[in-house]
């Protein structure tokens, strides 16, 4: 979720010639490589969809390609929607022969369950088109995740990090241990979103495995005893868990909360906003490995063609250091390029101003002195969004 607010479309426009037929089983009918020509027959009305927030950092890159390539795209809407609620959409148009959205903007979590849902189109049957978009080392390992079924667009260091309020938290917490003794002791102050719909929330989640020494970091299901025994008493304090990381934002505001999970870019856009007080501070746990996060871009089974040859020349352009360099923004995933060599002297001269008033210094000394560790894989984070749901905080929700 991003912390900008956009006016919503009421529903999708039908891409022309963005239809498939069902197959056999029922899914979307798969166009081929081979099919695929080098630009559309006819410029093509590309419907992109928004489940992380990331038209925030690329709206600008894909405007103006849009400008630059009129005969390969002549018209772009964009809609928005929850990761939760992507595949259902993705999955009635497919059952139906009516693939609508020609593009999806996500996170990991809306990548996974389509992963696991066979809803993507493989986009490494286009890696010659694309080119090699000399992704950083770290940034490559959250390409992995991908499993060549889309193509990442931005990367952040991310978290998890502690945010608060220094008047009403004086001394935060340095460790684990003293998180949960504080929220003991501050019942309904403390406050992180739903995993399987938060920045914020999941790397929260993924990151306690290292913080509390779990057996396995990377398996949810048997590797997390001291995790879910950890959060089910975090839990226990409380209140509930917004659906989205922007309600937490609102709450450390306006004192509801004095204590959330964060992030890099979750820390520096609101305050950008003025959404969240400039004076909040951050700070990390003992035993901190950043658990990276990135944003891809994935095609839905089904669309035509034509849409498919827009969408991987747009993904290129996209890819391009001077297109990454747009990705600064508003600090909203800081850093946010994902390619090597693009600094923020190439971004956007607000973009620099955001980053020079409101960025912290400490953020490039933490990201040079903690670990790195991506992301769990397709399987096992809808694994650990499941079982979170069942057996931690699925009941206090608030929709």
């Amino acid at each position: 979720m991003r912390a900008k607010k956009w006016c919503l479309a009421t529903a999708f426009v039908l891409v022309a010639g963005a239809c498939g037929s069902p197959n056999s089983g029922g899914g979307a009918k798969d166009v081929t490589p081979d099919k695929v020509p080098d630009n559309p027959k006819n410029p093509v009305t590309l419907n992109i969809i928004d489940v992380a927030g990331n038209l925030q950092l690329t709206q600008g890159m894909i405007d103006e390609f849009v400008k630059a390539h009129s005969k390969v795209i002549k018209k772009v809407t964009y809609t928005k929607a929850t990761a939760p609620e992507l595949p259902g959409k993705i999955k009635a148009q497919q059952s139906a022969g009516q693939v609508q959205i020609g593009l999806v903007l996500t996170g990991t979590d809306g990548l996974s369950a389509g992963i696991d849902q066979n809803l993507w189109v493989k986009t490494d049957d286009y890696s010659s088109r694309i080119g090699n978009p000399n992704y950083q080392a770290p940034a490559a390992k959250m390409q992995e995740l991908a499993q060549g079924h889309g193509m990442e667009l931005v990367y952040s260091p991310a978290g998890p990090l502690i945010e608060y309020n220094p008047q009403k938290v004086p001394n935060p917490p340095t460790t684990t241990q003293e998180l949960l003794a504080w929220a003991k002791a501050h019942p309904k102050k403390f406050q992180y979103a739903r995993p399987a719909n938060s920045g914020p929330g999941r790397t929260f989640l993924m990151g306690l495995p290292y913080l509390l020494g779990d057996s396995n970091p990377k398996d949810p299901k048997t590797g997390w005893t001291k995790t879910w025994s950890y959060l089910q008493d975090l839990g226990k304090y409380v209140d509930y868990y917004p659906s989205k990381t922007s309600e937490t934002m609102t709450n450390l505001a306006n004192g509801s909360a004095d204590m959330i999970a964060t992030m890099t870019g979750w820390d520096i856009n609101p305050r950008a906003l003025g959404q969240v007080p400039p004076g909040v501070k951050v700070t990390y746990l003992k035993g901190m490995h950043w658990v990276t996060d990135a944003q891809y871009a994935v095609i839905p089974r089904g669309v035509s063609a034509d849409v498919v040859s827009a969408d991987i020349q747009l993904i290129k352009w996209m890819l391009t250091p001077q297109q990454q360099a747009k990705a600064y923004d508003t600090g909203y995933f800081y850093p946010g390029p994902a390619v090597n060599g693009v600094t923020v002297s190439m971004a956007p001269q607000k973009s620099q101003q955001v980053i020079q008033q409101f960025g912290r210094p400490e953020y490039d000394r933490w990201i040079s002195q903690f670990p790195m560790e991506t992301s769990l894989p397709a399987e096992q984070q809808t694994a650990a969004f499941d079982q979170w749901d069942r057996t931690v905080g699925g009941g206090k929700v608030h929709k």
